[in-house]
């Protein structure tokens, strides 16, 4: 059973130039832009899931938009919602909604935000593709495998299944700081960060991908676009939540049937932001482009009722904005 959705050659080529280039966009680079006069600078920052939406629209929006300079940069949901807080972003993308603490935060700081619905996403279970013996897991089982007690006692894929092979578990997840990390968690073992600490982790989804294609006992989980574009050096398991397996698919991640595997994912701007006309441009170019953009870069867009929705929260956002 695998997930079909392959991505075309140059957008994957494209994909890793624009990771390596958008890592080396550092708060440097927004000073050295600023230092030169060009002051309308839209900052970005948090999900990797989300950054590849971001980057990708922020990469067509600067080719038209010279006037306005979009940095989009990933240090997790956490790590961006940190940065939102202090006043350093003006944008975070999110692949989970704010927490209280967060949201205390922004309030402590005096900041006022908004949140946009900004696509679909499904997480990917995946192992090795030397891994004949599974096809399928039960949620019951990942709760198994990734709990916080299972360090000591879980070790082997035969310690989660009597039926199979006596082979090492080796397991790659996303770093603490990410939303991802944050929802799978929450979902599958019933508290968020509560997890096993004996992984390799790794904010770099990339990085999670070739560990998993290195090792024939590893099972690992990211957003299902990392997957779509590496369907040739992983193996996607179908997760069964108690209605039997499903396989992720644009269809199943919008219906909400891959459950509880399935989530949306978000953007949250600070309202202050939307005084810099180069902000309000951007996200009215995103909002226009997103649907368009998402099935490119490995997601689901959103429906028509969620995109009015979005235009209706920055419609009702700026105004306020202006009146203040």
């Amino acid at each position: 059973m695998h997930f079909s959705a392959k991505l075309p050659a140059p957008l994957s080529a494209w994909r890793s130039q624009l990771a390596i280039s958008r890592r080396a966009m550092s708060l440097l680079a927004l000073a050295y832009l600023v230092g030169c006069g060009r002051t309308n600078v839209v900052s970005i920052d948090g999900s990797s899931t989300v950054f590849l939406l971001s980057a990708a629209i922020a990469e067509e929006f600067n080719e038209v938009t010279p006037d306005v300079k979009v940095v989009v940069s990933q240090s997790g949901t956490g790590g961006g919602f940190k940065k939102f807080a202090a006043g350093e972003i003006q944008i975070c993308d999110a692949s989970r909604p704010i927490t209280e603490a967060e949201a205390a935060a922004c309030e402590k700081n005096g900041i006022d935000f908004i949140k946009l619905e900004v696509a679909f996403d499904g997480l990917a279970v995946v192992v090795n593709p030397a891994n004949d013996w599974c096809d399928a897991i039960t949620t019951e089982q990942l709760k198994t495998i990734w709990r916080a007690e299972a360090a000591q006692s879980v070790t082997k894929w035969s310690d989660v299944n009597p039926d199979w092979p006596d082979v090492e578990l080796e397991l790659y997840g996303p770093g603490t700081d990410s939303g991802t990390y944050d929802y799978f968690t929450e979902v599958i073992n019933g508290e968020a960060k509560s997890s096993r600490q004996d992984y390799s982790p790794s904010e770099s989804d990339n990085a999670l991908v070739q560990g998993v294609a290195g090792d024939k006992g590893s099972l690992g989980y990211f957003g299902l676009a990392y997957y779509a574009e590496n369907t040739d050096k992983l193996k996607l398991l179908a997760v069964d939540s108690g209605g039997g397996p499903i396989i992720p698919t644009a269809e199943s991640v919008r219906d909400g049937t891959y459950k509880p595997l399935a989530r949306p994912l978000y953007i949250y701007v600070r309202q202050d932001a939307l005084q810099n006309d180069g902000v309000a441009k951007y996200l009215n170019y995103y909002l226009e482009k997103m649907n368009e953009v998402s099935p490119r870069v490995g997601y689901v867009p959103v429906t028509d009722e969620v995109m009015q929705q979005n235009r209706e929260t920055l419609e009702v956002a700026v105004p306020k904005v202006a009146a203040k």
